[in-house]
């Protein structure tokens, strides 16, 4: 396919009389193999939609095509990263937002082309609410703590399982025992059942693959937040220790992108819930 046809999978509509200096207005519908695109003028009139390619050259070809101030947005999602570095030096306004706080894309017909013209529409009236993606210095920290929590919850579910089963078959299992390699023996030997007892096994078996990788990404999370001023700060607060200062830093990037005090309280999880039921 010629690269100056890649993104034209279904007809490129541009209006004659627009004025290609004008500021437009770009909304992007992200999925794996293709992007939906719709360009507004800032009267909402649909001067473009296109189909591209989720490749990076062919995006950047479809944005650099494009004159005038450009301003363009897209969902958090999978790619949002991704896409967030490569088309920030781009474009004069980008903003990620939250599809959860994007009312008008649940309302009317539902298709990726409609999703594009809503989200160009909602970026033009200033009615979304954008998602941080910022402080590159903190990239690899950020990435880190993120594989650190998800291993973390995968070994924690993993202990749980172990000590359901024994629960579930009247074997009381208390304490940190149950998990240690030397006693593995004696607690295997009191499941009764065969088929319980594999299942306990291939649990254990899980169990010691992930053990070495949560200590493995705990040394790194470490390793790279020596490197950050503001870990070291968070360190002389009570209570607060090496690997939660750097999960601090790593997830909450900077306190600047909260609007008030309230809105880092409730990020943090120091925010008082309350729950109420009938």
């Amino acid at each position: 396919m010629n690269s100056a046809l890649r993104y034209s999978l279904f007809a490129i509509r541009l209006s004659p009389f627009a004025n290609p200096f004008r500021e437009k207005y770009i909304g992007l519908d992200v999925h794996q193999a293709t992007i939906s695109a719709a360009v507004m003028d800032p009267g909402g009139k649909l001067l473009m939609e296109c189909l591209l390619e989720t490749k990076a050259a062919t995006i950047l070809e479809f944005i650099q095509g494009l004159r005038g101030t450009l301003s363009l947005t897209f969902e958090e999602g999978t790619s949002a990263a991704w896409l967030h570095d490569l088309l920030k030096p781009h474009i004069s306004r980008l903003v990620v937002c939250d599809p959860r706080k994007a009312s008008l894309l649940k309302d009317g017909n539902k298709s990726d082309r409609m999703d594009a013209r809503k989200l160009a529409e909602m970026l033009r009236n200033n009615q979304l609410n954008p998602v941080y993606h910022g402080e590159h210095g903190i990239r690899t920290l950020k990435e880190l703590g993120r594989s650190y929590v998800t291993i973390t919850k995968d070994l924690t579910r993993v202990m749980n399982r172990i000590k359901a089963l024994y629960r579930s078959w009247g074997i009381s299992c208390g304490g940190s025992n149950v998990y240690a390699g030397r006693h593995r023996a004696q607690w295997l030997a009191k499941i009764v059942e065969p088929g319980v007892r594999v299942r306990a096994e291939r649990l254990y078996q899980q169990l010691d693959s992930l053990q070495p990788l949560h200590l493995e990404a705990r040394r790194d999370l470490l390793r790279e937040s020596s490197k950050h001023a503001a870990v070291k700060l968070l360190r002389q607060i009570p209570s607060i220790g090496p690997i939660r200062a750097a999960l601090l830093v790593a997830l909450l990037q900077t306190p600047h992108r909260f609007r008030t005090k309230r809105q880092l309280w409730a990020y943090s999880g120091f925010a008082v819930e309350t729950h109420d039921s009938g």
